[in-house]
């Protein structure tokens, strides 16, 4: 989120698309219920089915599954075409002005960008910059490296310029007309014109006063193009002026709760924790690596930038401090030898791959059911057939844990597989410490609730333990290159169980000499916690194993576990409970809440302002910003951006797939794709070959979308465990049309088998007036919904009522080519009664 939970209360008006908070987030959605009942806030929700949350919606739309894009650049182009954009905003807080290279060339009919390499299915993005950069550099025998951008950028204030950013997009969206919105989305225009309408409207005739928000969840991220859709609305937000704003913002929905801390704290493959990119091959030594991750201003001459990212080598070398400790050296490079170095994909649904075709011969799996997650639960299956070993985490027995029982294997099937597994019992979320880090960012402590269980351990005594075992090994046998696992720092009070309290002061870091601000004169001694990111150095007297939590645990004590509720501003800040990320800070970007003389765009919702008095930025939020930037100075308000300002054009490595999001369809679709007739799919998203691998298509039969989504009455894959929740929906079932129902003589309760190209699913019919048939370029399409919950381990409250096959036997292994996410929500499937 760039905002937060309880600052949605802040808003006028919500755009809520691809997520459904009133069931998924029932507590957090209290915070748009509040804004409806006190601001008279307007709530606009688009869904493929009429949701609870649409049930309290002002506005609804049915979408087709996967077209949000089209959607979304009509809402652009809507705006642009009917002057409802934040006009000095945009010029001075955005790259709307920046001139594009004449290299650069739009998608069009072509349905690609320019340095499209058919063959190969990737972009050389060289062209994807700004007008006057150096060719790159590249070096003999390295992969081509992409030229840096231009120092001081050319701009045009007008925003008339042909080759400005602002004229590019202008351009780029005009083809997303209502009646091509409505061919593509099945949203019929009058109904699209109508949302973009009250959308909109907050920018009527200039006005600045008024912010709306747009919320989102895994509805968007689970696609093919899933990055882009989410680029496409912080791009609608930029135009009107609503990033940074109380009750503005992009704000993501996270299905659990520490996803966002899972991805902070580099549970993703190409990240280091703080987002840190991680080194490869290439880069060739620490310098190499800081070098090529180290940003440089880029901006028009009269203006300033921050650039925060340039502070990368400082977060670097004091995260190899806190790995490392006294191994890391400048003579060593920091220890830059010990980081691993990624030449390769090694996402989730890739690793499953790799395991299916030999080259993974075993994984530790805790919380995470990846055989009921998927995609294509069969394949997963098959591939941990092939592994050598398996080791399980959980609290209870799940598909993973018992892949060799899945429906269809036969007993002498069984017999044949030799896979080694291993289960572990482990404590469950309240017999553990420890901190959640929600969707706003908020680090929050928890306590433990219950004792752990006779037999389970602790998931850091686990791991703890393992490790200790592996470096007795390394110490006795030696190996290639120990010294990453012997001289891994591993200073806690008790090695073979860790206290989390203390990984917390590890991440947040400490100093190893007396060190004074020259700025405030604050004094820090040897051994003291870091009260912040602003006190690293790149000379290895600071360690920190996260950057961007630098601040959480400092010399006041954990401050994680603040419960002051207080709230002066009465704007949700709430300043003294837990900690929030960056720097405690609740609106990111909050510098642009502001008009370019400092003052509040609207005085009733002040959220930071410059003062006079002081010389300083000041508020009820902690400015996100160089204090003591005066306005005059003219420095961009989207601090961690090299060129100060918000991307409506996103240059060079940004993004995979293009500097515009542009509008492909599902890799299984009903029809081609409209906008770019030569290009249906997105050209560079990966779809996997493997012999277990198979897409459908319309013409094979597969002519219903599908999604798949989650109930409020049970937690992903867990609580088939659980009685309660059970007796609550015991049993799976399929969600589909009235009309269709009555066209295949479905009735509700009858047993219907999905099939898609890649397997069934087998369970009850739920007829619902919730999914409207819909017309997708002239053609009657119809779309179903199915609960993720089940599957072959649980409660056998339906017993021989179902197949218990997991839902994401339907889903196929396709991913973004950003977030590497597969492709959930939007796949062809076939419906018959049984």
């Amino acid at each position: 989120m760039t905002n937060g939970w309880v600052d949605i209360k802040n808003t006028d008006l919500m755009l809520i698309m691809g997520g459904n908070p009133a069931e998924n987030h029932p507590c957090g959605f209290k915070w748009a219920i509040e804004a409806k009942r006190n601001r008279n806030a307007k709530m606009i929700v688009v869904d493929p089915r009429f949701t609870r949350t649409a049930s309290v919606a002002d506005k609804f739309a049915q979408i087709r599954a996967g077209s949000d894009i089209a959607f979304l650049g009509g809402m652009i182009r809507y705006a642009i075409e009917k002057e409802r954009i934040a006009k000095d905003y945009v010029v001075n807080y955005t790259n709307a002005g920046f001139i594009v290279s004449n290299d650069f060339k739009l998608p069009e009919d072509e349905g690609v960008f320019s340095g499209f390499d058919e063959k190969a299915q990737t972009y050389d993005r060289a062209s994807w910059n700004y007008a006057g950069a150096a060719p790159a550099q590249n070096k003999p025998g390295a992969p081509p490296a992409l030229p840096l951008m231009p120092e001081k950028t050319e701009f045009d204030p007008t925003l008339q310029n042909p080759r400005c950013v602002f004229q590019l997009m202008k351009q780029h969206y005009s083809r997303y007309t209502p009646e091509m919105v409505e061919k593509v989305t099945g949203i019929p225009q009058a109904k699209f014109v109508e949302l973009a309408e009250m959308f909109t409207s907050i920018r009527e005739k200039g006005d600045m006063k008024k912010v709306a928000t747009i919320i989102y969840a895994v509805g968007w991220t689970h696609h093919s193009f899933g990055t882009q859709i989410i680029r496409t609305a912080a791009m609608l937000q930029l135009l009107l002026g609503n990033v940074g704003r109380a009750g503005g913002g992009v704000n993501a929905l996270r299905g659990h709760s520490n996803i966002q801390g899972a991805t902070d704290m580099a549970g993703v493959f190409d990240t280091l924790p703080g987002y840190l990119k991680v080194p490869n091959p290439a880069d060739g030594s620490f310098d190499g690596w800081m070098k090529r991750i180290t940003p440089k201003p880029s901006k028009p001459g009269n203006w300033d930038s921050f650039n925060y990212y340039g502070n990368t080598p400082k977060f670097a070398v004091s995260m190899q401090k806190a790995f490392y400790g006294d191994a890391a050296t400048k003579q060593n490079g920091w220890a830059y030898d010990y980081l691993p170095k990624v030449d390769r994909n090694y996402s989730w649904v890739q690793m499953w791959d790799n395991m299916y075709n030999g080259l993974v011969k075993g994984i530790f799996a805790f919380g995470m059911n990846g055989v009921a997650i998927g995609p294509d639960t069969k394949k997963n299956i098959d591939a941990l057939k092939k592994a050598d070993w398996l080791v399980v985490g959980e609290i209870y027995p799940d598909e993973t844990s018992e892949f060799w029982m899945s429906p269809g294997i036969t007993a002498d099937e069984q017999k044949k597989i030799q896979t080694t597994v291993y289960r572990l019992p482990c404590a469950g979320f309240a017999e553990k410490d420890g901190t959640f880090t929600n969707s706003a960012r908020w680090l929050q402590w928890k306590n433990a609730a219950l004792p752990v269980p006779p037999g389970c351990r602790l998931d850091q005594d686990i791991v703890a333990q393992i490790f200790l075992k592996v470096r007795e090994l390394y110490k006795k046998d030696g190996g290639k290159f120990p010294d990453p696992i012997l001289k891994l720092a591993w200073s806690y009070t008790n090695p073979a169980s860790p206290s989390l309290a203390e990984v917390l002061k590890e991440i947040n870091g400490k100093t190893a000499v007396d060190v004074e601000d020259p700025a405030t004169k604050a004094q820090l001694k040897a051994g003291n916690q870091l009260p912040g990111f602003a006190w690293l150095k790149d000379d290895g007297t600071t360690s920190c194993g996260n950057w961007i939590y630098c601040g959480s645990f400092t010399e006041a004590g954990n401050l994680t576990a603040r419960r002051d509720a207080s709230d002066p501003s009465g704007m949700g800040v709430h300043q003294n409970w837990a900690w929030s990320w960056p720097a405690n800070r609740r609106v990111l970007y909050n510098r642009a809440s502001c008009d370019l003389d400092g003052k509040p765009w609207d005085a009733s919702r002040r959220q930071v302002w410059w003062s006079e008095a002081t010389q300083k930025w000041v508020g009820n939020d902690v400015p996100d910003f160089k204090a003591d930037s005066k306005p005059a100075d003219h420095m961009g308000p989207f601090i961690m951006n090299a060129e100060g300002v918000g991307r409506l054009f996103a240059p060079l490595g940004a993004f995979a797939d293009g500097p515009f999001p542009t509008f492909y369809e599902p890799i299984e679709s009903p029809t081609d794709n409209l906008l770019h007739p030569k290009q249906t799919h997105n050209p560079i998203a990966k779809k996997f070959k493997s012999a277990a691998d198979k897409y459908g298509t319309s013409q094979d039969g597969y002519d219903i979308v599908c999604t798949t989504y989650r109930l409020t009455e049970h937690y992903h894959y867990w609580t088939k465990n659980n009685p309660m929740n059970v007796q609550l929906v015991p049993e799976p079932f399929v969600e589909i049309p009235e009309e269709m129902a009555q066209e295949r003589g479905i009735l509700g309760g009858d047993r219907v088998k999905v099939e898609s190209a890649r397997g069934e699913y087998i369970a009850k019919a739920m007829v619902t007036k919730r999914i409207k048939p819909m017309q997708i370029n002239g053609k009657k399409t119809y779309q179903i919904g199915i609960p993720i919950h089940w599957g072959y381990r649980g409660i056998a409250e339906d017993e021989g009522k179902t197949a218990k096959t997991p839902a994401n036997m339907l889903s196929p292994a396709v991913i973004d080519p950003n977030a590497f996410t597969p492709e959930f929500k939007g796949f062809l499937v076939k419906v018959t009664k049984v």
